[in-house]
C-alpha cells in the first residue's frame, strides 16, 4: 500500500494557486509531497507555454530526480497530450531521462503499441482501467501480466456508480488471476471515498490536485503536500489496525 501523488494532471492553471507548471516548480512540488507521506510521484510535464508535453519529459523527469533521489517518478501518456498517434510513439522513442513508469489508458486506440514500446524501452507500465470494457480489453491482451501495476481510475462522479464500475472492473481481473499490484483513485467528488476502499482493500492510491483540491473535510487544500499528508494519515491507520 503506497500514496502516489498526482501534482497536477490536465488542470488549467487557474484551478489552484500551488498547481506546479514548470519542471523546477514540479521538482519543487514533489519534494514537498515526498515529505509529506508520498512514496512515489505522477507528472504531468508541461512546455514553456504550460501545455502538456511528452517532449518536456527529459527535462521534468531530471529536475524531479534530483528533487527526490531514489523517489518513482511517473508520467501520463495520454493520447490527447500530442493529439496524434505518430507523434506520442516518436516522443517515448525519443526520451533520453526514462521515467520509471507511465500509465496508459486502455480506453485509447493505439495503447498496446504504446504499452509494447514502453516495455522495449524498459519503462514500467502502469495499465489505466477506467470501465469495465477497459478491464476486459486488458486481460485479454496476451501479455497483460507484463505491467508494473493496474490502475483502476474513475471519473464518474456519482459515487454509487463509481463503486460499482470500480467492482466491476476488479471482478473482471480476478476472473482473468491477474495478480498485479493495484492503485485505485476517483476524481472530485470520489477522491476521498476511494482512499478509503483502497485503505479497506490493502490497495494503493494517489492523490494530489490532478484528481481533485479538496481535502477529506471538504475544505480546499492550501497545496499538494497537504493532500498527500491527509491521505497518508489515512493510510498509517491502516497499519496501525
Amino acid at each position: 500500500m503506497i500514496v502516489q501523488a498526482c501534482i497536477n494532471g490536465v488542470r488549467p492553471r487557474d484551478f489552484h494557486p500551488k498547481l506546479p507548471l514548470t519542471a523546477q516548480a514540479m521538482a519543487s512540488d514533489a519534494a514537498a509531497c515526498v515529505a509529506a507521506g508520498a512514496a512515489e510521484l505522477h507528472i504531468h510535464p508541461r512546455d514553456a507555454d504550460g501545455r502538456e508535453s511528452l517532449a518536456a519529459v527529459d527535462a521534468t523527469v531530471l529536475a524531479v530526480r534530483r528533487a527526490c533521489p531514489g523517489t518513482l517518478v511517473g508520467v501520463s501518456t495520454g493520447a490527447w497530450i500530442e493529439n496524434d498517434v505518430a507523434r506520442t510513439r516518436a516522443a517515448i522513442a525519443g526520451w533520453r531521462e526514462l521515467p520509471d513508469y507511465a500509465s496508459v489508458n486502455l480506453s485509447e486506440a493505439d495503447a498496446p503499441a504504446v504499452m509494447e514500446l514502453l516495455r522495449q524501452r524498459g519503462v514500467g507500465i502502469e495499465a489505466g482501467l477506467a470501465t469495465v470494457a477497459d478491464a476486459e480489453r486488458f486481460v485479454a491482451l496476451a501479455d497483460h501480466d507484463r505491467v508494473l501495476r493496474i490502475l483502476i481510475e474513475i471519473d464518474i462522479q456519482d459515487l454509487a456508480a463509481a463503486l460499482d464500475e470500480a467492482s466491476g472492473i476488479a471482478a473482471v481481473l480476478e476472473r482473468a488471476e491477474v495478480r498485479r499490484p493495484t492503485l485505485l483513485h476517483g476524481v472530485d467528488a470520489t477522491v476521498w471515498p476511494f482512499v478509503e476502499l483502497a485503505r479497506q482493500k490493502r490497495w494503493s492510491t494517489r492523490v494530489g490536485l490532478e484528481d481533485g483540491r479538496t481535502l477529506a473535510d471538504g475544505t480546499v487544500a492550501k497545496d499538494n503536500a497537504e493532500i498527500v499528508a491527509t491521505a497518508a494519515s489515512v493510510f498509517r491507520s491502516a497499519s496501525a489496525g
